[in-house]
C-alpha cells in the first residue's frame, strides 16, 4: 500500500491509500476518488514532504501493514451485517432515509455527485475506508 498526499480544485488536502501508482490512476481515472470535504472528483496528487529515516532514538516507525489490515478487518466486520446494493445505493439510502423501504444496513456504490446530493439532503453516509471486492467475479 502506498499513502498519497491528495488535493482537490478547492484545495482541500487529504491522504488516501493505494495499491500502487497504476492502481491510484485507475481509480481516478473511473471517478472513484474524491474529495471526502466536498465531493470534487477533481483531484490530483498534492506535494508530498519527503520522508527521512530518524535516527535510532527515534520511536520505532508503525507496523504500517499490520494498521492496514487491521483496518481491513475492522470494515469487513462492519460489513458482515450490511445488505450489498450496488449501484442502487443512493436510490436504496434515499428509500430507507424517507421511511419508503426496510430500515436496514446497506452499502454499495454512489458517484460523487449522488453522495453530495445525499449529504445535502441530510442523509446519513459515509465513504469506505477500501474498495469492496466484488466476490461475484471471482469465480
Amino acid at each position: 500500500m502506498i499513502v498519497f498526499d491528495l488535493s482537490c480544485s478547492a484545495r482541500h488536502v487529504f491522504e488516501a491509500w493505494f495499491g500502487s501508482q497504476a492502481d491510484f490512476d485507475a481509480q481516478r481515472a473511473r471517478g472513484l476518488v474524491a474529495c471526502p470535504i466536498c465531493g470534487d472528483a477533481g483531484v490530483d496528487k498534492a506535494p508530498m514532504a519527503p520522508r527521512i529515516a530518524a535516527g535510532s532514538s527515534a520511536s520505532p516507525a508503525p507496523d504500517r501493514k499490520a494498521m492496514m489490515q487491521a483496518m481491513m478487518a475492522m470494515q469487513a466486520k462492519m460489513l458482515s451485517g450490511s445488505e450489498d446494493v450496488g449501484a442502487r445505493f443512493a436510490t436504496e439510502a434515499r428509500a430507507i432515509h424517507a421511511g419508503d423501504a426496510e430500515h436496514r444496513v446497506i452499502h454499495g456504490q454512489a458517484t460523487p455527485l449522488e453522495a453530495r446530493q445525499l449529504v445535502a439532503d441530510g442523509v446519513p453516509v459515509a465513504p469506505l475506508p477500501f474498495p469492496v471486492r466484488d466476490v461475484s467475479k471471482d469465480n
